[in-house]
């Protein structure tokens, strides 16, 4: 094959790559706590005809300067997760509760793994646990009684509960945050959800508001990181560099249909 065609279809199919990680990103814009992606490429192996630094005659003093070496395209190797602060929307919602900080709420899945997440729009279910909009138990549990009026969460997630005619608040439990010194590298399992992983290291759970937690929010809730102008940029970076890398096997195509032609 052309080394120009296989060339200019690795691009083609970078540009795909980061066109669907950008449609992603656009798709959850209004997805509570989701982080953003960024699509990672490298550049794939090189062809040296003449390395540089060789030797260029007799006398082992004189060196190339520069060599002479063909690379032979691009390849995908990762979407980055950006955990940036997403913007706090205020709900006046008592169990909408948001993140100021790095931290995550820690849920368990239907197997009692923890699972962490930056969504904050938890509910009450028929036994008055607090649970995420899918039905994930908090870690740890907070149990709401029925007769509650009130909820009143601090920023150091202690979780006050006023009972009618009862002056005291009663204490339902305290909410713990986990951090993570690589959050990049936790695993995306969908439903707003990550799993622990080697490469975002061990959780550290501490209570909010403590040392580097955040800070938790009560009646709000984080939005989305997504920048939707940068994506749309990034969109119309990726068509063009998309159309670039047609016309350039367009062109090789033609250089090859010249050949056949005239030689």
């Amino acid at each position: 094959m052309n080394r120009a065609l296989y060339v200019a279809k690795t691009g083609l199919e970078a540009q795909q790559f980061r066109l669907a990680a950008i449609s992603n990103n656009l798709a959850n814009a209004n997805t509570y706590g989701y982080k953003a992606g960024r699509a990672e490429f490298d550049d794939l192996l090189y062809q040296n005809v003449r390395m540089p630094g060789a030797q260029a005659g007799q006398d082992p003093a004189n060196t190339l300067p520069s060599g002479l070496q063909l690379g032979v395209g691009v390849k995908a190797v990762g979407v980055q997760k950006i955990h940036t602060q997403g913007n706090l929307m205020i709900t006046d919602n008592q169990l909408d509760l948001a993140i100021d900080g790095k931290g995550f709420f820690r849920v368990l899945d239907p197997e009692g793994n923890i699972m962490y997440t930056r969504d904050g729009s938890f509910q009450v279910n028929q036994n008055g646990d607090v649970v995420t909009s899918s039905g994930y138990l908090l870690e740890p549990n907070i149990q709401v009684p029925p007769n509650v009026t009130e909820i009143a969460i601090g920023r150091d997630g202690t979780v006050l509960a006023k009972e009618p005619g009862v002056a005291a608040p009663i204490n339902l439990g305290q909410l713990e945050i986990a951090m993570f010194i690589n959050p990049a590298g936790l695993e995306s399992v969908g439903q707003n959800m990550y799993y622990e992983t080697i490469a975002s290291g061990a959780p550290v759970v501490n209570n909010p508001n403590n040392e580097d937690a955040g800070a938790v929010i009560q009646g709000a809730l984080e939005a989305s990181n997504v920048n939707t102008v940068e994506e749309l940029i990034g969109m119309i970076e990726a068509q063009r560099t998309y159309e670039m890398n047609s016309k350039a096997v367009s062109a090789a195509d033609g250089m090859m249909q010249y050949l056949n032609n005239n030689v």
